[in-house]
């Protein structure tokens, strides 16, 4: 079972910048999707950015969209989430997905937190 590992995650201002990293153990250059996901105490996990395959573009939340960016490196075996524009209502913990088959259940990492405050 693939190993996902987040990191990138901190306490900054509004309006400040965030890049989230997610490594994982096996190679995901054919995983079915690579997504970012946010959960609040209380609340279920909400997808904030995904890519299905390589060869579609990204889909956002509209809460994150022109502020958010995910990307992916196959050879790094890596996924990213570059968060500008920080606003309060960003504090979450981020987990990283990956699902490889869409008959497959979704591997996730650990979580990383990320606070937004002034």
């Amino acid at each position: 079972q693939v190993q996902l590992v987040e990191s990138g995650g901190g306490s900054v201002h509004p309006g400040e910048s965030l890049r989230l990293a997610c490594t994982a153990s096996h190679d995901i250059s054919s995983a079915y999707a690579v997504a970012w996901y946010r959960q609040v105490p209380d609340r279920m996990r909400r997808e904030v950015a995904m890519i299905l395959n390589s060869k579609t573009e990204p889909n956002y939340d509209d809460s994150v969209k022109d502020r958010f960016t995910i990307s992916r490196d196959n050879a790094k075996n890596s996924i990213y989430l570059q968060m500008n524009s920080l606003k309060v209502e960003d504090t979450a913990v981020y987990y990283c997905m990956v699902r490889y088959r869409i008959t497959e259940n979704p591997n996730w990492g650990q979580g990383t937190q990320v606070v937004v405050s002034s």
